[in-house]
């Protein structure tokens, strides 16, 4: 399993800092993993979530 930085899901899902605070406190994207003083997300999960909204699209 891979560990992604806020950075790089930044990176990979293109959407703010904000945002993804936003979507994650409503439930709407993976949570955050703590180890530490630092937080990460799974490089996994995010690949499912994002599979997912591809996937919905009409």
């Amino acid at each position: 399993m891979k560990l992604l930085t806020k950075k790089q899901v930044r990176e990979k899902v293109g959407f703010s800092f904000a945002h993804i605070d936003r979507m994650e406190n409503a439930n709407r994207f993976p949570k955050r993993v703590r180890i530490g003083f630092r937080v990460f997300w799974s490089d996994e999960e995010i690949d499912v979530w994002i599979a997912a909204h591809l996937n919905a699209r009409s």
